[in-house]
């Protein structure tokens, strides 16, 4: 199906409210922000249904609130109006001795973009693909963060749709990671629902953000680069494959049922007493069917990765409000034949122990040495591999900009990489949402 082009109506930018003072001025990348280095913005879209007289000049005071609200959020998220800036440290040249922090009051702002598109929302919603046309409501279309030059860090791109409307946020996964992202989404919901019409310039949030970081012994803020003569080698940039992608609804009754298969030793006598959690036994299940589907050699090893949150683990834990990144990589690797023969319950152990394996011990390591070796292996294209992404924790449709709940969320190209890619996201009322970017055979 032929879409029409989306038409692009205005482009402003966005800055703080209130001027910052000068410690809130400069914002210093640890090593968990450097290792998404080479990886792409974070996109993340809903779509919301506009109530049937909803006309232009009430679109016109939308734009204006969420303008407004935008402005008075990033008083509290302030990193995300600013820009990168590179510096050159103390040292030898060759190759060149850098390091980049943000500049908060460097460019004009955070991007606020408003577009249109003659489409219905079944238009997006029905297609047994994601149809392609999605991937034009985000801005930083296959930009790689460390590549952005001086672009905005934060785009909020609202698209028009006939009967509904497209919210498409992209954020750059230096500044930030997936729990981050969230707490500035919730935050932006609550400001923009808490002025209303009213423009009272409240800027009260119910979670204010830290910005508390992790370095190395005896180094920081400022970390020299191992990657700043951008001589990085074919293996560290990420190819971008395009790849159909599909949507997977998984109701809470299935969930239930695939994790009590995981976890009845009756089914799984190769399995111990711990018990898999409903993430664990959905990706399992997932894993096992996507390994199944590719046909791949019996012999050849298949690697599940997962996105793994220190927060919680680093003593004494940071706090849950610390805006940034806190996230590393994991794996689960097996043999193909291995992962199809054995149960369910077994392949979801195997997910369980590689998360629980991360410590404040394996956290600290990685950012000693393992986030530098991280950088290596972004771009690999791992053919049996799988990705999984998202979090359980993360409340994706909590949040309200006027028009009730999300009826859809979706992402940009930026998970369509050369992995296969598993967003998982779990709704407490409704269901789990598996997003799966697939080579479909």
């Amino acid at each position: 199906m032929k879409f029409p082009a989306v038409e692009f109506i205005s482009d402003n930018f966005i800055k703080p409210k209130y001027s910052l003072p000068k410690s809130n001025q400069a914002i210093y990348l640890g090593p968990f922000d450097l290792g998404m280095a080479f990886v792409q913005y974070m996109q993340k879209g809903f779509l919301f249904p506009k109530p049937p007289s909803f006309d232009q000049n009430q679109m016109h005071d939308f734009l204006l609130n969420l303008k407004e609200s935008l402005s008075l959020t990033l008083v509290h998220f302030y990193p995300l109006a600013g820009r990168f800036e590179m510096v050159q440290l103390e040292g030898p040249n060759n190759p060149p001795n850098q390091a980049i922090y943000v500049d908060c009051n460097k460019g004009p702002g955070a991007r606020f973009i408003h577009a249109s598109a003659e489409l219905n929302m079944v238009d997006i919603v029905s297609p047994i693909d994601v149809p392609s046309i999605v991937r034009s409501f985000f801005d930083h279309e296959g930009v790689i963060n460390y590549d952005c030059g001086d672009q905005s860090l934060m785009t909020i791109q609202v698209t028009e749709l006939i009967h509904g409307v497209f919210m498409g946020f992209s954020m750059n996964h230096m500044v930030a990671d997936g729990t981050s992202l969230w707490h500035f989404l919730t935050s932006f919901a609550e400001i923009f629902n808490s002025n209303g019409n009213n423009n009272n310039n409240n800027t009260a949030i119910s979670r204010s953000p830290t910005y508390d970081k992790v370095f190395p012994k005896g180094k920081g803020p400022l970390l020299s680069l191992p990657f700043a003569d951008k001589n990085r080698g074919d293996e560290a940039e990420p190819k971008l494959v395009i790849l159909r992608e599909r949507i997977f609804h998984f109701s809470t009754e299935s969930v239930a049922k695939l994790k009590a298969k995981a976890n009845d030793n009756k089914n799984n006598g190769d399995c111990d007493s711990r018990k898999s959690s409903s993430f664990q036994a959905v990706s399992a299940h997932v894993w096992r069917c996507i390994t199944r589907a590719r046909k791949i050699p019996s012999d050849q090893t298949t690697i599940a990765t997962l996105a793994v949150d220190h927060r919680s683990r680093l003593v004494p834990p940071a706090s849950q409000n610390s805006f940034g990144n806190y996230v590393s990589p994991v794996e689960a690797a097996v043999n193909c034949g291995e992962l199809l023969e054995r149960s369910l319950g077994w392949a979801a152990l195997l997910l369980h122990e590689a998360v629980n394996s991360q410590t404040d011990e394996t956290a600290r390591d990685f950012v000693e040495t393992g986030w530098v070796a991280a950088l290596s292996c972004v771009g690999r294209v791992l053919g049996s591999g799988i990705l999984i992404g998202g979090s359980s924790r993360s409340n994706m449709s909590g949040f309200e900009f006027g028009f009730g709940k999300a009826i859809a969320i979706r992402s940009g190209s930026a998970s369509l990489m050369g992995k296969s890619l598993c967003i998982l996201a779990l709704k407490e009322e409704a269901a789990w949402i598996w997003k799966s970017a697939l080579r479909l055979m």
